[in-house]
């Protein structure tokens, strides 16, 4: 540590005269002491006051400039260093020596930068704002033959691109072409992964989604994919669910899973499919995703119904309905789901028996398939009245929902089960059938639900909640009235009605309801104790005329019924 102190006392003097064999000298004595003992040797260098020197011996025509980038890379590699190096001004000649065409400064400069900012996004959106990501691409290109620089590049790449500021930069450079042509180069698996740690964040942007396709990156992906179907190493299965997730990635933008879909007649298309049946989970699960993503506008989904896709999906739910993989339970049941969305659609994958199939998951205690299993039936019977007639009288669905309903830890599962639940009342439309299902729901101490749904803070939940318990009230009023009672109904509705707040069509079948109760005794009295006359009459200068005639008349009904 003496020689340290003494080299650092010649640094100081050396640097004022410039005597470039000195100086390396010195330098050569700071590298060496870092080397035994990197924490003690940085905190004397502090010490010493040496750092304020150090940007002015950051030049790109001294050839002391890649040890003392060497050095201050070596410094920054300790936490305590990296403020240190801010505060004595090192960041903006670093930058500066990045246009260097010298690799051993250019790559002991990205070091030093790397170090400083590792772990701190300020830094990093600093080293953004200063214009180093449109530098670093242009480095990549160039120098694409040094491992080392490559190297180095990719690791700035991969912290800068976490940061949401970065994506806009990066998208305005040309990195996916650089990323996809360094990658068709790759042999080793490390620098494979190297790269699809970079892709991976990227890829979250639409813009670079598309820029990615247009570079040939799917192309790479199924190569991939097909290199490493059969590999058992961990390496082979690891290279295979990176790109297969990659690949899912890339479809999340519409404008890249547009021109990958390429009308249901894409090679790339049509290699996904192909996952579906094979033996392989993780190609399973990457599949089931694909479709799902595919199936986001109803041009597509037509197509792909249309095509034979739900056969194909339907077979793989089967395969796992037993102690099955729940994350292909959970994508399959996506992609059905969102291909169940169009109209045309819905008669047709009931005549496949998707309904049938998605209710072997019934027993499943897993949310996340509850959550799409749910979602799945409530699209499918969206205006199919045979289909909602007989999973409404199916018992079991039932009594699941209702269980499901008071899922108060899993909000999601919750939502769609009272949501299914009103749908199931809303879509039967057969006298004798609706009626049997208004029962079962009834039973099955179903209607509390649809009261608290009425309170839901989303309008269309609170809609919906109201229009199933104003059919129950018309089908079976006797029935229901006790439930009623119970779950406190008229209150609920008298809150809804005197709320500034709630929207017109909530006003309108809260109304509808409050006339459809009247023909129960104690529902009556309770309408005439809450003085539901005031709340109503005031409604009738509501500016929603619906919601102004609707008061009227049930102003008119209480009138008439006091």
């Amino acid at each position: 540590m003496d020689n340290l102190s003494d080299a650092l006392e010649k640094l100081k003097l050396a640097s004022t005269d410039s005597t470039t064999d000195s100086v390396e000298s010195c330098l050569d004595c700071l590298l060496k002491a870092l080397v035994n003992n990197n924490t003690e040797a940085s905190a004397k260098i502090q010490e010493m006051g040496v750092l304020p020197m150090l940007p002015t011996m950051l030049t790109p025509q001294s050839t002391c400039t890649p040890k003392v980038a060497n050095i201050i890379a070596e410094m920054a590699k300790n936490e305590f260093m990296r403020s240190a190096c801010v505060e004595a001004g090192l960041i903006p000649p670093l930058i500066q020596l990045l246009n260097s065409t010298d690799q051993e400064v250019l790559l002991q400069t990205g070091r030093a930068l790397g170090n400083i900012c590792y772990d701190s996004h300020s830094l990093q959106g600093q080293l953004i704002s200063m214009g180093v990501i449109p530098t670093l691409v242009k480095l990549l290109g160039v120098h694409s033959h040094n491992t080392a620089l490559t190297e180095m590049c990719l690791i700035a790449f991969g912290n800068l691109a976490e940061l949401e500021s970065s994506k806009e930069q990066f998208a305005s450079t040309n990195i996916a072409e650089e990323l996809v042509c360094l990658f068709q180069k790759q042999t080793e698996h490390e620098k494979k992964e190297m790269i699809f740690e970079v892709l991976a964040p990227l890829a979250e942007n639409d813009v670079i989604k598309l820029q990615l396709v247009e570079a040939g990156l799917v192309e790479c992906l199924l190569e991939v994919v097909a290199q490493t179907i059969d590999g058992e190493r961990e390496e082979e299965v690891a290279q295979l669910k990176t790109a297969s997730d990659l690949m899912v990635l890339l479809l999340l933008g519409d404008e890249s899973m547009q021109k990958l879909f390429e009308g249901g007649k894409g090679s790339v298309f049509q290699r996904v499919l192909s996952w579906i049946p094979s033996h392989n989970h993780q190609l399973q699960l990457a599949g089931a995703l694909a479709i799902a993503n595919f199936a986001r506008n109803d041009g597509n989904c037509i197509h792909m119904v249309d095509t034979g896709i739900v056969q194909k999906l339907l077979e793989l739910l089967d395969r796992h309905v037993v102690e099955g993989n729940v994350t292909v339970q959970h994508a399959a049941l996506s992609a059905l789901r969102n291909l169940a969305i169009p109209v045309v659609n819905k008669s047709k994958m009931l005549s496949s028996g998707v309904a049938d199939v998605v209710l072997k998951f019934l027993q499943s205690e897993m949310p996340p398939v509850q959550f799409k299993l749910l979602g799945t039936l409530r699209m499918l019977i969206d205006t199919q009245v045979e289909a909602a007639d007989q999973l409404g009288t199916n018992a079991k669905l039932v009594e699941r929902l209702v269980e499901w309903c008071e899922a108060k830890d899993h909000a999601g599962v919750m939502g769609e089960s009272n949501r299914l639940l009103s749908a199931l009342i809303r879509h039967s439309k057969s006298k004798v059938r609706h009626q049997e299902v208004v029962k079962m729901v009834i039973q099955g101490d179903g209607v509390k639900h649809l009261v608290t749904m009425a309170t839901s803070e989303h309008i269309i939940m609170q809609n919906e909640a109201l229009v199933a318990l104003g059919l129950i009230a018309a089908l079976d009023l006797v029935a229901a009235e006790k439930h009623f009672v119970a779950a406190d109904l008229v209150a609920v509705l008298h809150k809804l009605l005197s709320d500034e707040r709630s929207a017109p069509e909530i006003k309108y079948n809260s109304m509808i309801l409050i006339c459809a109760v009247m023909g129960s005794e104690p529902l009556h009295k309770e309408v005439q104790t809450r003085a539901f006359i005031n709340v109503v009459s005031k409604l009738r200068s509501h500016e929603n005329k619906t919601v102004s005639h609707q008061a009227s008349l049930t102003e008119q009904r209480l009138t008439a019924q006091s």
